[in-house]
């Protein structure tokens, strides 16, 4: 059976575990991991695969993938990847997926995490690469200025994010941030693993992977 987004995205169960899973991160002080970040993992993985001219079915793949990433987040932020990918498993196996469509969103699900991610296909790539890029200012739930932590600060700083991609050449990241709020330097404190896992995943869907931060080319 060909599980559809549409049919993962309307599963209650789906619904339940990334709306609480968004709770629990809340109540530790993390930025925002529900529903507009997921939704927008999903269409920014899905979009990344069909400019390079990937299948329709690849790209939904990957926009489930993307939809999914985070719910292991309800069990517990350490290892939520992997877990993630187990209750990803069952999800799929209740709903009659078939077997390889299974394996391939739950692998790109338990390589998503910084602490043991690879892009070990084109799903797993394009699914690093629009998790990793999202960052906004809209992701901050501290209220407080005086009380932002750097992860606060780093996504307030942030007031345009655009992914381009150029089929046969790179894909760009290109960022707008607030100086007074973020600097440079804080932004690599905190991402520079994550996007050194974009260069990767964007060698693995053949192109090279840039930042640009306030118009200048920073990798």
């Amino acid at each position: 059976m060909k599980v559809t987004f549409e049919d993962v995205k309307k599963n209650k169960a789906v619904q339940t575990y990334i709306r609480m899973a968004d709770e629990s991160l809340h109540a530790m002080g993390y930025t925002e991991h529900g529903f507009a970040h997921v939704e927008r993992v999903a269409e920014t993985a899905r979009e990344i695969l069909l400019t390079l001219g990937y299948s329709e079915r690849e790209a939904e793949l990957a926009s489930i993938a993307g939809y999914l990433h985070d719910i292991g987040n309800v069990v517990n932020r350490e290892g939520h990847a992997q877990s993630g990918a187990v209750m990803a498993f069952r999800i799929l196996d209740d709903m009659g997926a078939d077997p390889e469509d299974t394996a391939t969103i739950i692998t790109a699900i338990g390589n998503h995490d910084e602490s043991a991610a690879f892009p070990v296909n084109p799903i797993a790539a394009a699914l690093l690469i629009a998790d990793k890029s999202d960052v906004r200012n809209s992701r901050v739930r501290n209220t407080d200025i005086s009380f932002f932590d750097i992860h606060d600060r780093v996504n307030y700083a942030v007031k345009e994010n655009k992914l381009k991609i150029t089929r046969d050449s790179h894909i760009e990241l290109k960022l707008k941030i607030d100086k007074s709020m973020c600097a440079v330097m804080d932004y690599f404190e905190i991402f520079l693993q994550r996007m050194i896992l974009c260069r990767k995943s964007a060698e693995v869907l053949g192109l090279e992977f840039w930042l640009t931060i306030n118009k200048q080319r920073v990798i």
